[in-house]
C-alpha cells in the first residue's frame, strides 16, 4: 500500500477553489477602477514651488504674506528677445506692439514691458501668470506667439519661474508612461533569467501592476480629500518602489512555494505552506519599510512629508498583492506556473538531508560562497567592512548642498537658456527678485538698507497690484500718475528687490542672507522671501532633516529586528553593516557624480532619500536572510543554520536586488537631476548590499560570532545550540567539508 504524500490530503472546496477565485475577482475589481485612475493623477498632482516650500521657513512665511497683496496666486514668466546688434527703432516698436498680444495670452494680466537692456541687445517683459492654472500649456502660448511675432533673426525666449516650472513639468511628463514601460520590461527580462518559465513572470507581473494600481487608487483619494499632497517627484518615486518591491516579496514568496512543492503533489497546501513560512519576513520587510518612509512626516520640507504618505501607501499595497492575489494565483496555477521546468516531487530521504555543515545539497555559488565563509569567516567579514570603509570616503566629496534650479532640467530647456540670456543683458536677478516684508512705520528703513547692501542692484516698494514705486518716474503720456503709496496689508508692505546675481546661484543665497541680517537690525519684523531665499531655505531645511530624521528611522528599524529575531546583537550588527553599506554606495556615488557624469553638485535632499531607500530596502534582504538563518537554526544549530539560509536564500535574494536595482534605475529616463541621482544611488546600493553585505559580510560575521549572534534569546546559549544541532559528535564544519568533497 503507498503512503500518502505529506499534503496530499483532499482540500476542502471553499479552499482550493472559491477563496482563491475570490481574491483574484476582488484584485481584478481593484485594478479596474485603479488602472484608469493612473491618468488623473495630474488632476490631484501640483509641480509649483508650494509642493516643494520648507513649511516653517522664513519664505514661506513670506510667500502667505504674499497672497495677501494679490487676488490670484501669480508666477512671473519673463520673456526675453535677443538681437546680435541693437535694436533699431523701427525693432523697438514692432516689440512694443507685443504687449497687448501678451496680456491677451496672461488672460488680462499686467504685463510689465517692454524694457530694453543698457547694450540695447535686448529687451524684457514680464507677464505674470496664475499658478493654479495651466502653466505649461500658457508659456506654450507665450512661446509661440513671442517667436511668431518678433523681428526676424532674433532669439525668443520664455524664462523666469514661470518658464523653469514649465519644463519642469515637460521633463516629468514621462513619469506615466515611459518610466512604467521602462521598469516593468526590466523586471521582466530579469524574470524570464531567473525563473526560465514563460507564465510565472506574467504572474509575477500582474501582481506587481495591481499592486501599483491599487496604491495609484488609494493615493488619489488621500490627495483628492486633502490628507497628501502629490507631485511629479512623489508619484515617479511610487511606481519604481511599488513595482520593485512587490515583485521583490514575490520572488520570496515564490521560492517557498516551489520548495513547497518538492514536498507534495497538492498546489493548494503548497501555497499554504509557502504563505505560512514566507508571511513574517514580509510583513516584518513591509513594515520596516512603512515606517521608514513614514519618519518623513517629520521633515519640514513640503516634499519630503509627501513622498512618505505617498511610499508607505505603495509599500502597503504591494505587501497585501503579494501575500493575497500571488498566493491565490499560484494555488490555482501549481505546478503549471513553472512551465516548462517543472518542479519534481522529491522523496521522502530526500526532503529533510542530514544537516552537519549546513552546505549538504548545496551546488554551484552559493556552495562556494558557504564554503568560503565557514572557513575564513574572519577574514571574510574584515575585507568586507575595510573595503566598505574606503568607499565610504568618498562621501567627503559629495556636494549635497543644492543645485542652482537652471541645472536641475537635464535636457534642453527654453527656460534656462532664457536665464542665460538674462544674465548677459540684464541683472542677474530680474524676474526673480528677492520679496521683503516689513512692517509699515520702518519701510522707508528697510528700503534703504536693502539697497545699500552689496549685491542688490534695485530696490522698490510695491504699489496695489504689484507696481513698482520708483521715485522720479515720469508717467507715459496719457498714462495715469505713477503710484506713490504702497500698498499695506495688516500694517505690513511689499519691497522687491533684484540682485546682481543669478537668481539660483551660490551669490545670491549669500546676499539673502546678508540681507535677513542686516534688515533684522533696522525692523525685527522683517522676513526675506523669493526664489533665492526658497532655495536656500529648502538646502538648510534638507541638511537639518538629515540629522533629525536619520537616527529615528534607525531606531524603528532596530525595534522591528529586534522583534522579528527575538534578539539584540543580530540586530545592532544589521542595522551597522547596511548604514555601512549606504555610507559606501554614496561614497561611490559622488565620485560618478563628480567625475563621470559631471554633475555641479546634487540636491540637498538627495542623501536623505537614498538614506531612507538603501536602508530600509537593504535590511530587507537581511530580514529575508536571518529570518531563514533562525528558522534553520532552531532545526540544527547557528552555524550550520547560517551556511543553510545562505544557500537557500541567495539565489531569490540576489534576484530581488538585481530587480529592485533595475527598477530604480528606471528613475534615470526621467531627465530630472534629482531623480538620476537617487537612480543611481539606489540601483548601486542595492546590488553593493545584496553582493558583498548580505552574501559574505553578515554570513562571515555571524558565522564568526557564534550562537551569541542570538544574545539575550534562549537560541544564543550554548546549549539550545547543542541540542538544535542534536549531533554531538558532529565534525567541524571545515572537517565534514573536506569529506564531502
Amino acid at each position: 500500500m503507498n503512503k500518502t504524500q505529506p499534503g496530499s490530503a483532499r482540500v476542502p472546496f471553499w479552499l482550493r477553489w472559491l477563496v482563491p477565485v475570490l481574491l483574484v475577482i476582488t484584485w481584478l475589481a481593484i485594478a479596474g477602477i485603479g488602472g484608469p485612475t493612473f491618468g488623473r493623477l495630474d488632476e490631484v498632482s501640483s509641480n509649483d514651488q508650494a509642493s516643494f516650500l520648507p513649511a516653517g521657513a522664513e519664505a514661506t512665511e513670506v510667500q502667505d504674506w504674499q497672497a495677501k497683496f494679490r487676488d490670484t496666486n501669480e508666477i512671473p514668466a519673463v520673456i526675453v528677445i535677443e538681437s546680435r546688434s541693437a535694436f533699431t527703432p523701427d525693432q523697438l516698436g514692432e516689440v512694443a506692439a507685443l504687449k497687448g498680444k501678451l496680456e491677451a495670452v496672461g488672460a488680462g494680466s499686467t504685463v510689465i514691458g517692454p524694457i530694453p537692456s543698457e547694450d540695447a541687445k535686448a529687451v524684457q517683459f514680464v507677464v505674470p501668470i496664475d499658478s493654479a492654472g495651466e502653466v505649461k500649456e500658457v508659456v506654450q502660448e507665450l512661446r509661440d506667439e513671442v517667436q511668431a511675432s518678433a523681428p526676424e533673426g532674433m532669439q525668443t525666449f520664455v524664462t523666469g519661474p514661470a518658464g523653469l516650472t514649465a519644463d519642469l513639468v515637460s521633463a516629468f511628463a514621462g513619469i506615466d508612461g515611459i518610466l512604467l514601460l521602462a521598469a516593468l520590461s526590466a523586471v521582466f527580462v530579469i524574470l524570464l533569467v531567473v525563473y526560465r518559465s514563460l507564465l510565472l513572470p506574467i504572474v509575477v507581473l500582474f501582481t506587481s501592476v495591481f499592486a501599483l494600481c491599487a496604491a495609484i487608487l488609494l493615493v488619489f483619494g488621500m490627495a483628492k480629500l486633502g490628507w497628501i499632497q502629490l507631485n511629479g517627484q512623489s508619484q515617479g518615486i511610487l511606481s519604481i518602489l511599488v513595482i520593485g518591491a512587490a515583485t521583490d516579496y514575490a520572488l520570496l514568496y515564490v521560492s517557498r512555494f516551489r520548495e513547497a512543492l518538492t514536498h507534495t503533489t497538492n498546489r493548494t497546501a503548497a501555497a499554504l505552506t509557502a504563505w505560512k513560512n514566507s508571511w513574517e519576513p514580509i510583513v516584518a520587510s513591509g513594515a520596516t519599510v512603512i515606517i521608514a518612509l513614514l519618519c518623513l512626516l517629520f521633515s519640514d520640507l513640503n516634499s519630503n512629508k509627501a513622498l512618505g504618505p505617498v511610499a508607505a501607501a505603495g509599500i502597503l499595497c504591494s505587501l497585501f498583492a503579494a501575500l493575497t492575489l500571488l498566493p491565490a494565483l499560484l494555488a490555482l496555477l501549481g505546478r503549471a506556473a513553472f512551465w516548462p521546468f517543472l518542479p519534481r516531487l522529491l522523496p521522502e530521504t530526500e526532503r529533510e538531508p542530514a544537516i552537519i555543515t549546513g552546505l549538504e545539497g548545496q551546488k554551484g555559488l552559493w556552495r562556494a560562497t558557504g564554503s568560503l565563509v565557514s572557513r575564513r569567516p574572519r577574514t571574510v567579514w574584515t575585507a568586507s567592512v575595510l573595503l566598505l570603509l574606503v568607499a565610504s570616503a568618498g562621501v567627503l566629496q559629495l556636494k549635497a548642498n543644492g543645485v542652482p534650479q537652471t541645472d536641475v532640467i537635464l535636457t534642453a530647456s527654453n527656460a534656462v537658456d532664457g536665464q542665460d540670456a538674462l544674465a548677459r543683458h540684464f541683472d542677474a536677478g530680474t524676474g526673480s527678485p528677492v520679496v521683503i516684508v516689513a512692517n509699515e512705520a520702518k519701510a522707508q528703513e528697510v528700503l534703504e538698507q536693502t539697497k545699500a547692501t552689496d549685491g542688490v542692484g534695485d530696490a522698490y516698494l510695491l504699489a496695489d497690484g504689484g507696481v513698482p514705486i520708483i521715485a522720479g518716474a515720469p508717467a507715459a503720456p496719457g498714462a495715469p500718475a505713477a503710484p506713490t503709496a504702497p500698498a499695506v496689508r495688516d500694517g505690513k508692505v511689499l519691497i522687491n528687490a533684484t540682485l546682481n546675481f543669478a537668481a539660483d546661484s551660490n551669490e545670491a543665497e549669500n546676499v539673502v542672507v546678508a540681507l535677513r541680517q542686516e534688515l533684522n537690525k533696522v525692523d525685527d519684523g522683517a522676513l526675506v522671501g523669493g526664489v533665492t531665499a526658497t532655495a536656500l531655505d529648502t538646502n538648510t531645511t534638507a541638511q537639518r532633516d538629515l540629522v533629525t530624521i536619520i537616527p529615528v528611522v534607525l531606531a524603528v528599524i532596530l525595534v522591528i529586528l529586534m522583534i522579528l529575531l527575538r534578539s539584540v546583537l543580530a540586530p545592532v550588527l544589521l542595522v551597522a553593516s547596511v548604514v555601512l553599506s549606504y555610507g559606501a554606495a554614496l561614497g561611490v556615488s559622488a565620485y560618478v557624480f563628480n567625475n563621470v557624469f559631471g554633475f555641479p553638485g546634487a540636491d540637498a535632499t538627495v542623501p536623505l532619500f537614498g538614506f531612507v531607500f538603501l536602508v530600509a530596502l537593504g535590511v530587507d534582504y537581511n530580514i529575508f536572510l536571518m529570518s531563514r538563518v533562525r528558522e534553520e537554526s532552531l532545526k540544527h544549530g547557528t552555524r550550520p543554520g547560517i551556511l543553510r539560509g545562505l544557500g537557500v536564500t541567495g539565489g531569490v535574494i540576489t534576484s530581488a536586488g538585481v530587480v529592485l536595482a533595475a527598477t530604480f534605475a528606471a528613475l534615470g529616463v526621467i531627465p530630472i537631476m534629482f531623480l538620476v541621482q537617487l537612480a543611481f544611488i539606489v540601483a548601486f546600493g542595492v546590488l553593493l548590499d545584496t553582493i558583498v553585505v548580505r552574501s559574505l559580510l553578515v554570513p562571515a560575521l555571524a558565522y564568526d560570532i557564534g550562537p551569541r549572534i542570538w544574545w539575550p534569546s534562549k537560541l544564543g546559549r550554548p546549549e539550545t545550540d547543542a541540542a538544535a544541532r542534536a549531533l554531538p559528535s558532529a565534525p567541524e564544519p571545515e572537517a565534514a567539508e573536506a569529506g564531502i568533497r
